[in-house]
């Protein structure tokens, strides 16, 4: 078999066979495949796109290129969730204790981020001594324990994924469909999972702009879960604007146990239990969702959810008196208001904009060696189609550098007030 003959197949728009995706994952894994031949082969897939067995086969090849972690030792269901990104996703640390506070098996590897703020790991890492340097004994007796614990991700998980999207960034192949759902679900499978739930994002502070690309994303990932025996469900949600109050590390940290006792931004809360609800669902601890929703407002109310954030943070080695005492948390040394200058109501907010300027603080990485200040961040006081006098407060800048002339002014465009009424809902369509 020669690569020369697989490129040409598909530039032609022919659909691959199984043995043909497994040599090429296999072989520009191994080094034997050069990236000038993987690059053309990239550009030919983004423009002739892939069947949804193609699709399939490309994640299986990817997941089998390294090692897949064994959750066998785990009782029960495992149920892994994932976002694809946006502003303020504070959903992972809010959802992982809520679900497990119903009976869900959450045995969760993350990684670090790029972008507006840091990954889950980042986060976590602001609560004084946590630690995901754990062992894989310890990661299942705790997860067998508690029902959670999260450790970092493998250098050996799904290997390919990561040579594919060193090379997709570089050849402006990155938003193709098929390409994207392969690494998503490669990861996610081999990660041990037995049932995945996805929150696929769209809007401005979105990876997919329009809903009608969300959804097809949406689908594709969901139709390879189901080729490959992974129970799959996804949610389209909003991201036309920030998610929740807070943007950057320790900031979320504490709007996610605020969420966890009741007192969590209205758009946070919902979005998590209906993530929540359909991970219960498919861990089969409810029937249905809105059985599985009144589950999680109970243990949200009760104090049971916020009981288990504190005993996972204990059960490695963080500060669990943060849940009551957040000033223990990391803090800037300056906050800074930004000030409305005009009365009437918010008609757009510009979510990626708004993320960049927390990116600028230092709350995320622009690159994957970029240091990230665990204190800084962006916390926002109005939403969409609120009502604000001049001289209220629009946003409060967290910030430990004197200079943050360009992150104001980048915060200074990234609203309007109007008079018009907008359409803020959060969870537009469910794909299962």
């Amino acid at each position: 078999m020669r690569m020369y003959d697989v490129i040409e197949k598909k530039r032609d728009g022919f659909e691959l066979s199984t043995v043909e995706i497994n040599f090429i994952i296999e072989n520009y894994t191994n080094g034997t495949i050069p990236d000038y031949q993987m690059s053309a082969l990239l550009m030919a897939i983004y423009f002739k796109g892939m069947t949804n067995e193609e699709s399939a086969a490309l994640t299986m090849a990817i997941v089998n290129s390294g090692k897949t972690v064994d959750l066998s030792r785990i009782e029960g269901i495992k149920v892994d969730k994932h976002s694809t990104g946006g502003v303020g996703d504070t959903t992972t640390l809010i959802l992982a204790p809520l679900v497990a506070s119903a009976g869900v098996v959450v045995p969760k590897m993350s990684g670090r981020g790029l972008g507006h703020t840091g990954g889950t790991i980042d986060k976590l890492e602001s609560i004084p001594g946590f630690h995901v340097e754990i062992t894989n004994d310890q990661f299942v007796e705790l997860v067998n324990k508690n029902h959670l614990a999260i450790i970092g991700q493998s250098d050996n998980l799904a290997p390919a994924d990561k040579l594919l999207y060193s090379l997709r960034d570089v050849t402006a192949t990155v938003n193709s469909i098929p390409l994207i759902s392969s690494s998503i679900m490669s990861k996610k499978i081999a990660s041990g999972a037995d049932a995945i739930v996805l929150d696929v994002k769209t809007g401005s502070g979105a990876f997919m702009k329009t809903k009608e690309d969300a959804i097809k994303l949406a689908e594709n990932m969901v139709e390879i879960g189901k080729r490959v025996g992974k129970k799959t469900v996804a949610i389209i949600s909003n991201m036309e604007q920030p998610l929740g109050f807070a943007i950057g590390n320790a900031l979320e940290i504490k709007e996610a146990i605020k969420t966890l006792k009741g007192q969590g931004p209205k758009d946070l809360t919902e979005l998590s239990i209906e993530l929540g609800s359909h991970m219960v669902v498919l861990a089969n601890k409810a029937k249905t969702t809105a059985e599985a929703k009144e589950i999680l407002f109970e243990n949200i109310q009760s104090g049971k959810a916020i009981h288990v954030f504190q005993t996972f943070i204990k059960s490695q080695g963080g500060d669990e008196h943060i849940v009551q005492d957040s000033s223990l948390l990391p803090q800037a040394h300056n906050q800074i208001p930004i000030y409305s200058k005009e009365t009437g109501l918010i008609t757009r907010l510009i979510a990626d904009q708004i993320g960049r300027a927390a990116m600028m603080l230092g709350a995320g990485r622009q690159t994957k060696d970029s240091v990230i200040d665990l204190a800084v961040g962006i916390e926002v006081h109005k939403k969409l189609g609120d009502e604000v006098k001049k001289g209220d407060v629009l946003f409060t800048i967290h910030s430990n550098e004197k200079d943050i002339s360009q992150i104001k002014r980048m915060l200074d465009t990234s609203f309007e007030i109007g008079n018009a009424k907008v359409n803020d809902q959060l969870i537009l369509e469910t794909i299962i």
